[in-house]
């Protein structure tokens, strides 16, 4: 599942049946829309990123931030929403592991990993709330942009299940979104908006002197289209205090700026790579001040035990 996907704040979901409902509209969404390509190794959700060659360095780095907080190496990491395994930096955490265990909601999901990584992967369909796995099975536990999927009442157990799975010395990487929570990019907001009026007049005149753009065809455009899954999101202080009984919790930054931000306000003319270069040396220095007012923090924690070799 991907960053930046349409976010939808407000109460938790009502009851069990709802939570079942919502867990079905996401299996049926990425099974027939989101995991759909569009392109060689682009799908659907592409959408909610910025791919453009300005932006590369910066997501590249923030993608390979993650793997500094698994074990290296091991028998068994668990990808808890593994997604197809989309983006190169994805495929070296799991490197130094004789398996990489993906699980999903979505078999087209599971069916594209194992196009990428074959026989180093075994593939689960099952939920993130409830983990079908043993206690102590894993090395390590990684998980991208998937438990804001699930309903508010469930992401305790969630965070809960990556630990029961976890070894002793085993740890986990959460990728999470505070949404329009961030008080960065909060801020940032009617800057975001004056950024996209300007844009959307430029895009006019130029299609006005040059014609209309080429398509990419029906079936690609469709895709595009449409609407993603809902997203729920606690916010800062809910995972600090109800989190915070994990063992070695720490909330720090995987990334700062949201994709709408990127889109808005980051362009090569104006030196745009420059200047998240140095956000990103900026999210070095102060990852937990950053992992708290940025768009997307990530959650570490370590189950106590075994010193690991890294």
């Amino acid at each position: 599942m991907s960053a930046g996907q349409r976010e939808l704040g407000g109460a938790p979901p009502a009851g069990p049946a709802t939570e079942i409902a919502l867990k079905a509209q996401v299996r049926q969404f990425y099974d027939s829309i989101g995991w759909r390509q569009i392109g060689e190794g682009l799908y659907q959700n592409a959408r909610y990123e910025d791919l453009r060659p300005v932006s590369r360095d910066y997501l590249h780095r923030c993608h390979a931030r993650v793997g500094r907080f698994l074990p290296r190496r091991g028998r068994y990491l668990l990808d808890a929403g593994s997604g197809p395994i989309q983006y190169p930096e994805y495929l070296e955490y799991s490197e130094g592991y004789k398996y990489r265990v993906c699980l999903d909601l979505s078999r087209r999901a599971l069916l594209e990993a194992r196009q990428r990584i074959g026989h180093h992967g075994l593939y689960v369909i099952g939920d993130l709330a409830d983990l079908p796995f043993q206690e102590q099975a894993f090395e390590g536990v990684v998980s991208l942009h998937t438990v804001h999927h699930l309903p508010l009442t469930e992401q305790e157990a969630a965070f809960r299940g990556f630990l029961r799975v976890l070894e002793p010395g085993g740890r986990s990487a959460v990728v999470y979104t505070w949404g329009d929570a961030s008080p960065l990019m909060r801020v940032s907001a009617p800057l975001v908006r004056a950024a996209n009026g300007l844009l959307a007049m430029l895009r006019r005149l130029r299609r006005g002197r040059k014609g209309s753009p080429a398509a990419r065809g029906p079936a690609a455009e469709e895709l595009l289209a449409a609407r993603g899954t809902h997203t729920f999101r606690h916010d800062y202080t809910w995972i600090r205090d109800t989190l915070a009984d994990l063992p070695g919790l720490e909330i720090r930054v995987w990334r700062t700026a949201s994709t709408a931000f990127l889109r808005a306000l980051i362009h090569r003319p104006l030196l745009g790579a420059l200047w998240l270069r140095m956000l990103y040396q900026w999210e070095e220095c102060a990852p937990r001040l950053l992992g708290r007012l940025g768009q997307y923090p990530l959650i570490v924690f370590e189950k106590p035990g075994a010193e690991r070799l890294d």
